[in-house]
């Protein structure tokens, strides 16, 4: 497996300047900075993850490329925000499904900030019809989502499944499913919450692989609901 040293300090250290310096002109003069300090380390601990994330599943991909692989552009969309900030204040990679066109397909995340670290899996914001099967697969298989859910592994490393939700549930949805609050739901992941100190850690590929797995209940339920292989 690909060798990983852990994300350096001034990966980190570059996210806490630009949070003061967010302006076109800083970025520009630390831009090589960045390509050697918070890109290279990415791709290679994308690459370190690629063999890892094959154990779990053949089904995500893991591209090390600086641009249109895995990892996301440092580049806001400030089209329709009030935030005219040009830049984000972290990095992040996402290992999505093969058979997925982009972050809203199920896939695995990585979030790396001064003040948070955090990873695991499922699917963000999915559109319309991914989102129906998802709900209809848990209106279809409570006793599997229950199960996905109860798992021991995926218990002991997450605190549930993620994501915002209508005030009310939706339409054509009974109310007094047993499961409604997860129906209600418009994002369906989980998240497991580290550290620097161990996104510095050469063991970080292992720690992020053991997590994975531990998330492939929830994973696999998702998958079968946009019956994809997992």
């Amino acid at each position: 497996m690909a060798d990983f040293p852990g994300l350096p300090r001034d990966f980190f250290a570059f996210f806490r300047e630009l949070a003061d310096n967010n302006e076109r002109p800083w970025f520009e003069a630390n831009k090589e900075r960045f390509r050697e300090s918070v890109q290279a380390p990415m791709s290679a601990f994308i690459a370190a993850m690629a063999p890892r994330l094959a154990k779990i599943s053949k089904h995500f991909v893991a591209d090390p490329r600086p641009n249109g692989g895995s990892m996301f552009r440092i580049y806001r969309d400030v089209r329709f925000s009030r935030d005219k900030r040009p830049y984000k204040l972290h990095a992040a990679c996402h290992f999505r499904h093969a058979a997925g066109k982009d972050v809203h397909a199920p896939g695995f995340y990585m979030h790396f900030a001064p003040d948070e670290v955090f990873f695991g899996g499922g699917v963000w914001m999915p559109p319309p019809d991914a989102l129906a099967r998802v709900r209809d697969a848990i209106v279809a298989k409570p006793s599997a989502w229950k199960a996905a859910k109860a798992d021991k592994a995926f218990s002991g490393a997450f605190d549930g499944v993620e994501g915002e939700a209508l005030s009310r549930p939706p339409r054509g949805y009974d109310a007094n499913h047993p499961f409604i609050d997860d129906i209600k739901k418009k994002s369906f992941f989980a998240m497991h919450r580290s550290s620097v100190k161990s996104a510095q850690s050469p063991a970080l590929p292992d720690e992020v692989a053991g997590v994975f797995r531990a998330a492939r209940p929830l994973m696999k339920f998702l998958c079968d609901a946009q019956a994809v292989p997992f």
